[in-house]
């Protein structure tokens, strides 16, 4: 059940552990405040040792950074906060160096509306080829059918320009127009975008918020099929290059909805996608003391091409979104994990992993596991590897993006500017602040949850049947206790998970296994050989086992 992939392997995705971090908070290399690209390639080494194999930044590029940058004003360039584009050279070719690959953020839909495709259009006349660059209309009053994505701040999907002396459509901020991807123009521009960050050696993108790009009228414009073919398009023209890069699908749609990203036969579209339904049910499983949640979704996801992924993961860097659960269980949730109503934006919940369990170390610990045994590629949001907490004093979502915490020294070690220099406070509360949660200290402590997650990362990666195998649920009478088995190439792993703060006891049927022994892989302590009775287990309070079932030889 070892690895046998190398570094050449196009499926490397599949046992990758992805690590997702924003430029500006990780470190700061030039002491102006804000984190860059020269800090970031200092930590390379510290990633590196956390075992992650790729790195996923959020956008860097020239912006007014009222979206955290999502809202971009140059696609071709380094927002000069962060470096420059010999910085983020220096930084990819130390992380390929490493053997860590990067992919990095690629915003399709919109644009901010500082960017100059859109300072043209809303100056030119209508109809002219500038203006075409964007949607635009005479009235508010089409595509009613579209729902709007930030219900806290926006009102309408249609916003009012003087200059141009019409409306122009955004499905998220209105300071973002869409692209108008019915213009052949647009789509070609984008391409050449693709390029220009391929020929300087990133390893893939994520393509963020791809279901809407196109709209027509009796529609909710999302999942078009005009839409998908632009995806098509975008990854025919990828896949010209010697080794292809890969592209991840942001799309927080049902997984029905989401199985289209993935294309057609082998996959003509994206080579992964997000499974946004999970997320929730995790949480409600562990609330509730219930596998059913987490196996009705895992049972109700459509089975995708061979050389596709899912991409799982508990926390990022915007909320625990709630969008794709029944407004009962969004209810239940709030209830759950945000009773604060400053916890909670948009349809979501703005809170770390570690605030939203109450620092419970065995619930994180669980938590983790399950996203590290559940078919897909896991990705952890920087900082949480530690249990960095949040401010939800901050505007937005800022709240889950402060300074990683390095030290307990000044400025928790990001920085060596005047505190009042830094582009968000660092944490100081007595639970999560930086003299109590950090990398140094952590490091130093074999028992701490910085040396729990590296091993865990480490364990996940002895094994392939993670990244890349089947998973059957087992039923047993004890529905506090999660159990599946994962499978690959004839290897069997079994997962068995208490979702419960109280030991539990479960009874299995594994007679399929008769003759094989369970090998528990933290220690590698072989327990009794599965007869043709039940098998007993007993597990402690949020505990959970990883046995390799290993048949005998001969």
């Amino acid at each position: 059940m070892r690895r046998t992939g190398t570094s050449v392997d196009p499926l490397w995705y599949k046992d990758a552990v992805i690590y997702e971090v924003p430029v500006k908070s990780f470190c700061d290399g030039n002491g102006d405040g804000i984190g860059d690209f020269e800090g970031l390639h200092s930590k390379l080494d510290y990633l590196q040792s956390l075992g992650v194999t790729c790195l996923w930044l959020l956008p860097f590029f020239p912006s007014p950074l009222r979206d955290d940058g999502y809202d971009i004003a140059d696609y071709f360039s380094i927002h000069p906060s962060y470096g420059t584009l010999e910085d983020f050279k220096q930084f990819l070719d130390a992380a390929h160096a490493r053997g860590l690959r990067v992919i990095v953020e690629l915003v399709l839909n919109h644009t901010s509306d500082q960017h100059p495709w859109f300072q043209r259009a809303r100056s030119a006349p209508a109809g002219s080829p500038e203006r075409d660059f964007y949607v635009w209309n005479d009235t508010d009053q089409r595509h009613k059918e579209a729902r709007i994505i930030f219900v806290d701040s926006e009102r309408s999907n249609w916003t009012w320009d003087d200059e141009a002396k019409a409306f122009y459509w955004h499905r998220f901020f209105h300071h973002q127009p869409d692209l108008n991807f019915d213009n052949p123009v647009v789509v070609t521009e984008l391409l050449t975008v693709l390029d220009f960050w391929l020929d300087l050696g990133v390893d893939g993108f994520r393509l963020d918020a791809v279901p809407y790009l196109i709209e027509r009228d009796g529609t909710n414009c999302e999942n078009l099929p005009e839409t998908h073919a632009i995806i098509k398009t975008v990854r025919a023209h990828v896949n010209k290059r010697p080794s292809p890069p890969l592209l991840l699908a942001e799309a927080n749609q049902p997984p029905a909805d989401v199985r289209a990203y993935f294309g057609d036969g082998d996959g003509d579209e994206c080579h992964m996608a997000y499974h946004f339904p999970v997320m929730p049910r995790i949480f409600m499983s562990l609330h509730l003391e219930d596998r059913e949640p987490i196996v009705d979704v895992m049972e109700r996801t459509p089975g995708i091409p061979e050389n596709c992924q899912w991409a799982m993961f508990l926390r990022n860097h915007d909320e625990l979104t709630l969008e794709m659960v029944t407004e009962d269980e969004r209810d239940y949730m709030y209830l759950a994990y945000s009773m604060d109503p400053q916890g909670r934006i948009n349809v979501g919940i703005r809170r770390r992993l570690a605030p939203l369990v109450g620092n419970s170390r065995p619930r994180i610990e669980l938590l983790n596991a399950l996203l590290f045994s559940l078919p897909g590629t896991p990705i952890l949001y920087y900082g949480d590897e530690i249990g960095m907490g949040d401010n939800l004093y901050l505007g937005d979502r800022n709240g889950v993006r402060t300074p990683m915490q390095w030290t307990g020294d000044r400025n928790a070690g990001f920085s060596k500017a005047d505190p009042a220099g830094l582009y968000s406070p660092v944490i100081n509360d007595p639970v999560y602040g930086f003299p109590a949660v950090n990398v140094e200290s952590q490091e130093s402590d074999n028992a701490s949850l910085l040396h729990w997650t590296r091993n865990m990362i480490r364990l996940r990666q002895h094994f392939k049947v993670f990244g890349r195998g089947s998973i059957d649920f087992l039923r047993p009478a004890n529905t506090k206790v999660l159990v599946f088995t994962r499978s690959f190439e004839g290897d069997t792993l079994l997962c068995v998970a208490n979702l419960s703060r109280t030991a539990q006891p479960v009874e299995l049927d594994l007679r399929a296994y008769a003759g094989a022994t369970p090998v528990e892989t933290l220690g590698y302590t072989e327990f009794p050989p599965i007869g043709e009775l039940p098998y007993f287990l007993t597990l402690g309070p949020y505990g959970f086992y990883w046995f390799e079932l290993q048949r005998p030889h001969g």
